[in-house]
């Protein structure tokens, strides 16, 4: 990711280093106080490197809304790095401090339809919903046998993620108020010529500071925004950023549509 933030963007790599306090790239693997600013980076840099592209739609997958907002116009760069920066950070402190909480991904046919029933049979929450075939649960760490046990008599395969909290639940309340605090100070403008959907809503942004605040607590429901997109008219699919995991989702999820990624 650095190399090409170091190629494509040097002025944003080195902003990114003011803003977080050191190079965000030599910490990823720290938490997400570090690697939000600079998975963040990478998908602006890997934006760039394809010349910007036009398209008609923009939307991103939890932290990817901050970057698709940028893009669009919404908020200036500087504003987003140190929001996506405080985000990290305070999502990280926010983990530490609530208690033994993770996330616990659920994998196979039908992890959408009984994801539901399986959180709240179990204490947790719905925090991901990628695809058809991978939902992503929330909470204290207390639940996950439970649910374990009974998605693994379901046919669900399941996994515990590596993070540092349990993240889209309300084990992350901490962290919203001083999120919001910082929203009230940074200038939102319309989108310049796109239309920017949430995932928290699944639909075109209303109110960009309320629906960033929420993405905090609330659901990431990524394949109803894949499938909202698809019903607004969007045939080509464009990932742009690290890996090519939203490429996967989008695979799994949509029929008749071209996917490709930077």
């Amino acid at each position: 990711m650095r190399d090409t933030v170091a190629e494509v963007r040097p002025d944003l790599l080195s902003l990114a280093s003011e803003v977080v306090g050191e190079d965000p790239f030599a910490r990823v693997d720290d938490g997400t106080k570090f690697a939000q600013p600079a998975i963040f980076c990478a998908s602006l840099a890997g934006w760039e490197a394809l010349g910007r592209p036009a398209g008609e739609f923009l939307a991103g997958h939890s932290l990817g809304e901050l970057a698709a907002l940028v893009a669009a116009g919404c908020l200036n760069e500087r504003d987003g790095l140190e929001l996506v920066a405080l985000r990290g950070k305070l999502m990280q402190e926010s983990g530490e401090r609530a208690g033994d909480g993770s996330m616990l991904a659920l994998m196979g046919r039908g992890a959408a339809e009984h994801a539901r029933e399986l959180a709240e049979g179990h204490g947790l929450a719905v925090a991901n919903d990628n695809s058809p075939q991978q939902v992503v649960l929330s909470g204290d760490r207390g639940g996950f046998p439970g649910a374990e046990a009974a998605a693994t008599e379901l046919g669900l395969r399941v996994i515990e993620l590596p993070v540092t909290g349990a993240f889209h639940s309300p084990m992350m309340a901490e962290a919203v108020p001083p999120f919001q605090a910082a929203l009230a100070r940074v200038e939102v403008h319309p989108p310049d010529r796109v239309t920017v959907l949430s995932a928290v809503t699944a639909a075109p942004f209303e109110d960009v500071r309320a629906q960033l605040a929420q993405a905090l607590t609330m659901p990431v429901r990524w394949r109803e925004t894949l499938l909202a997109l698809r019903e607004l008219g969007a045939e080509r699919f464009l990932e742009v950023g690290p890996g090519k995991v939203l490429t996967g989702l989008a695979k799994r999820t949509l029929r008749d549509v071209e996917l490709a990624h930077a």
